[in-house]
């Protein structure tokens, strides 16, 4: 029966959560049940394209990765996989009616990792922010509305701006293996080689500016998802929070992170701000 085959794909979308990000599927298990395996499918889908791209140094990525897009055409035209991972993924795709020119500019960022180093303008920057995070805010948005579109084009623009602050912050926390490890420089007109107080602040404010944008559109989601998301959202601040008081010199030396003790002291005073209406 295909359901067991179903069924298995999706444990394997959450394991693969489960194992690669504890802050992401600590913020997941905060969603309703309705809707917390769809993330689960989603997230699976998106972390195997970006391991392909950013891990698998010892194999041909671009071979892995065409075969992966090969893969993920197929399963979105005939509505099944032998990858159990975009088995899962086609199902929510499908559940939802989520765009497929979202799919499209998300592989499209993920390709450019394959070989493009540096972001020399805005306009190449925020096009792969928005391939690379943007959509992916936007098709989970499409699930936490459950597909209603009056609902989506309403939050569109604010799932947008979260997304652009998690990638952003990300981007901030992980220079050093981007630059030294990747030879990748996301930010424009910043050398890194040389990052100062005033760089580094510039690129603070713009993420802040984000936050904000994107916290308006948390208070404005359905029930099922809104303590969830609260909970990325207060996650990622509090890893901004320590980038700004961290040197320039040293985020470029390290890797700033939240222990899992403080995860769940956020996940505790989270829920408080929530029941209190707080946010």
């Amino acid at each position: 029966m295909k359901s067991i085959f179903d069924n298995v794909s999706n444990q394997c979308s959450k394991v693969v959560t489960n194992a690669y990000s504890t802050s992401f599927s600590l913020a997941t298990k905060m969603l309703s049940d309705s809707i917390r395996q769809d993330i689960y499918n989603i997230y699976g889908f998106v972390r195997f394209a970006d391991e392909i791209v950013d891990t698998f140094h010892d194999f041909n990525k671009e071979q892995l990765f065409d075969n992966f897009t090969k893969d993920l055409e197929l399963a979105l035209e005939h509505n099944i996989s032998l990858n159990p991972i975009l088995n899962s993924f086609q199902d929510t795709f499908h559940k939802y009616s989520i765009d497929k020119a979202l799919v499209d500019a998300f592989m499209k960022s993920m390709r450019l990792d394959l070989h493009k180093q540096t972001y020399l303008t805005d306009t190449e920057y925020k096009e792969y922010i928005y391939g690379s995070a943007d959509v992916v805010g936007l098709m989970c948005l499409k699930v936490f509305v459950k597909g209603d579109q009056e609902k989506y084009d309403a939050l569109k623009d604010s799932a947008m701006s979260l997304g652009s602050a998690f990638q952003k912050v990300n981007f901030l926390r992980d220079l050093k293996a981007d630059f030294e490890d990747l030879s990748r420089t996301y930010f424009p007109n910043t050398d890194l080689n040389h990052l100062d107080e005033g760089s580094k602040q510039a690129i603070i404010d713009d993420i802040e500016n984000d936050f904000a944008k994107g916290l308006d559109g948390i208070k404005r989601l359905p029930i099922e998802a809104k303590f969830g998301v609260f909970m990325a959202y207060r996650y990622y601040s509090q890893l901004l929070k320590k980038l700004k008081k961290t040197p320039a010199l040293e985020i470029k030396s390290t890797r700033i992170r939240v222990p899992n003790y403080k995860k769940f002291e956020l996940l505790t005073r989270s829920y408080v701000k929530y029941q209190l209406n707080l946010m």
